[in-house]
C-alpha cells in the first residue's frame, strides 16, 4: 500500500485539493504535526487512526528522524496511510526527507502537491507576490537556524535579487532579517506584510516598513512578505470573508 504525503494548503479545510480531500476520505491511517490541523483531519474516516506527531499537550513532538521510523513502520503494515503536510510537502515541510526516507525503504510513496502558504497567505491578505510591473523574481526563505539547513541564510544577497521575499519560518529572527537586509541595500520604506494564521477565522494583516516593522510575536504560523508588492492590499479577503483583521506596525 502507498504512503501518501498529503499538501493540505494554507490552513483552511475547504483550500484543499480534490485529490487530498479524496485520500483522506479513504486513509486507515493519518498522520499530522498539530492539534490545529483537526478541522482536516476530522475528514477522515472515524475508524481512522489518527496519530500526532509534533507537539501536542503534555507530549514533545517526535524527531524527525523517529518521525520517518513511524512512516516506514505504517508503510508496511499494507494500509492506506495519508501524512498530512502543512502547505505543500516539499516547500518547508520536511516532506522531502521523508519521502527520502520511504525511498530507501523500498515503501512506495505518492506526493499530493498543496498550496504552500508562501503564495497563498500573501493572498488572504491581499498582497499578489508576483506583478509584472513591480516584481519579476520570489525567493521563498526558510529563515529560522534549524542545524540540518547546509548553512546560514545570506541577507544581502537575498536583498540583492530585490523582487519579492517570503519568510515562511524564522519570526524570532525577525528583527535581524530585517538589519540585514537593509544592510544588503533595501531601502527604509520597503513595505512588509506580516500574515498570521492565514486563511483561518483568526488570520491577522499587519503593515509596516523595514523601518517600522511589524511585530514578529504575533501568533503561529506567520508568513512575512517583504517587497513593493507587500505595499498593496486588494483587501478581497475582507469583502468577502469577514473574518481578518487589517493592521498597521
Amino acid at each position: 500500500m502507498t504512503v501518501y504525503l498529503v499538501g493540505t494548503g494554507p490552513g483552511a479545510a475547504d483550500l484543499l485539493t480534490v485529490r487530498a480531500a479524496k485520500l483522506l476520505g479513504a486513509a486507515e491511517h493519518v498522520v499530522y504535526d498539530r492539534p490545529s490541523m483537526a478541522e482536516i483531519v476530522a475528514l477522515a474516516p472515524a475508524a481512522a487512526h489518527k496519530h500526532i506527531v509534533g507537539k501536542s499537550r503534555g507530549r514533545p513532538a517526535l524527531s524527525q528522524d523517529e518521525v520517518n521510523a513511524f512512516l516506514v513502520e505504517l508503510g508496511r503494515s499494507g494500509e492506506s496511510v495519508v501524512r498530512l503536510k502543512a502547505g505543500d510537502p516539499f516547500v518547508v515541510s520536511r516532506g522531502s526527507e521523508e519521502s527520502l526516507a520511504l525511498a530507501a525503504a523500498g515503501i512506495p510513496f505518492e506526493v499530493v502537491p498543496g498550496i504552500s502558504a508562501a503564495v497563498a497567505a500573501p493572498a488572504y491578505a491581499g498582497v499578489p507576490v508576483m506583478v509584472r510591473q513591480l516584481a519579476r523574481t520570489l525567493t521563498v526563505v526558510a529563515a529560522n537556524d534549524d542545524p540540518a539547513y547546509p548553512g546560514p541564510v545570506d541577507w544581502r544577497a537575498v536583498a540583492a535579487v530585490g523582487g519579492t521575499i517570503v519568510l515562511l519560518t524564522g519570526r524570532a529572527a525577525l528583527r535581524e532579517i530585517v538589519a540585514e537586509l537593509l544592510a544588503g541595500g533595501l531601502p527604509p520604506d520597503t513595505p512588509i506584510t506580516a500574515v498570521s494564521a492565514a486563511t483561518r477565522d483568526r488570520q491577522r494583516t499587519v503593515r509596516g516598513t523595514l523601518a517600522d516593522p511589524p511585530d514578529a510575536r504575533l501568533p503561529a504560523p506567520l508568513t512575512v512578505v517583504i517587497g513593493t508588492v507587500a505595499g498593496l492590499d486588494l483587501a478581497w479577503h475582507t469583502e468577502s470573508l469577514g473574518r481578518t483583521t487589517r493592521e498597521h506596525s
